[in-house]
């Protein structure tokens, strides 16, 4: 097994850097012990149902704990993406005005398209501008952006409503004071796929936007199996990330200096200091992403692109248009928790080399 916890091999991966990954160990090792034990409908009242309400309240209060809500503000979602309408939507009025910024993800804009709604001014270091709005207004605020790993300020001057779209800072990042929904996603935690966790703060504010004929939240049923592992991946994950956090600002630190110095013509979104130490973006001129993201693979690194990289995706990143930075060449980042620095020099020897071959 290599360092990164993959077997090598022809096509294998030395070190992933995708902002995929496994699930967390201790999520993996639960999981078919919770689909034994999580199938039935925790809403009934039979001994199995009772079971499943009890691992579904256990569930709860560790989201609670580390996500910094009340256990019944919070919902599960099937359809993590859905939670951006309920989110937004649930709280704009007639007399609302949404305003979101141009690194928002692309879920906040098709809301926007349909709503009355202000774009925000972001600037090269992808600093949004901070409204004030009116207390029926509506703010779509990004903890943190999941291509750049920029870190938002707080909006404390907003007077209205706040959708919180914590889906790539997961619980790193505290909740503002006055928030009204929130969403999270269990993959940013290493925990499974399809599910998300919304919360609304306030249910005199929010009103359903999809059809629906009682009071839930959302009709669309959700794995418990799957609550139940994400809860043990964040967990283990926010413990992990504690321990590596320096670690992977030393990483991160590394990898900056390193491209300021050996890899001329290189735009570096944000700063150390101003990102979430584990992702991190950066565009090299005269250089093409799709090629460079494909040599990678061959060389055993698994990165992501901000660029456009295939006939489907004919359009560049739009966050890294909003700041204006370059929007070709673009190789996005992921430290995961063990990466190790073996990796990372490795990585970046490599790097240089194909750079030094493409711009020939």
């Amino acid at each position: 097994m290599s360092k990164a916890g993959t077997v090598l091999g022809v096509g294998s991966i030395t070190a992933n850097f995708q902002s995929e990954s496994p699930l967390h160990p201790a999520a993996r090792a639960f999981l078919a012990d919770a689909f034994d034990r999580g199938w039935a409908d925790p809403a009934k009242s039979h001994r199995d149902s009772r079971q499943a309400a009890i691992l579904l309240n256990e569930a709860k209060e560790i989201f609670s704990s580390h996500l910094g809500i009340r256990p019944d503000h919070l919902h599960f979602l099937a359809d993590p993406g859905i939670g951006f309408h309920l989110g937004i939507s649930g709280l704009l009025t007639p007399e609302s005005t949404l305003f979101y910024s141009g690194v928002d993800r692309s879920e906040v804009h098709a809301v926007a398209a349909q709503s009355r709604s202000e774009k925000l001014s972001v600037t090269l270091e992808g600093a949004i501008e901070n409204p004030t709005g009116q207390t029926h207004d509506v703010l779509a605020w990004q903890a943190v952006n999941g291509e750049t790993g920029i870190i938002a300020s707080q909006p404390d001057a907003f007077s209205g409503r706040i959708f919180v779209d914590a889906t790539s800072s997961g619980a790193l990042l505290p909740l503002p004071a006055r928030w009204s929904t929130a969403l999270w996603n269990s993959k940013a935690w290493q925990g499974p796929t399809g599910l998300g966790i919304f919360a609304i703060s306030d249910r005199a504010q929010w009103k359903n936007p999809l059809p629906h004929i009682d009071q839930q939240v959302t009709s669309s049923d959700f794995s418990l199996p799957l609550a139940m592992a994400s809860a043990l991946a964040l967990e283990a994950h926010a413990s992990d990330y504690t321990l590596q956090r320096e670690n992977l600002k030393k990483i991160n630190s590394k990898i900056r200096n390193f491209l300021a110095t050996d890899i001329p013509d290189v735009d570096i979104a944000g700063t150390l200091d101003s990102t979430l130490p584990h992702l991190l973006s950066f565009s090299i001129l005269y250089a093409d992403a799709q090629i460079l993201v494909d040599q990678l693979d061959r060389a055993g690194f698994a990165v992501d692109s901000g660029s456009a990289c295939n006939s489907a995706n004919l359009e560049p990143s739009h966050v890294l248009a909003a700041m204006g930075l370059l929007t070709h060449g673009n190789v996005r980042l992921t430290l995961h928790n063990e990466i190790s620095h073996e990796q990372v020099y490795e990585f970046l020897k490599v790097l240089k080399e194909l750079v030094a071959g493409i711009r020939v």
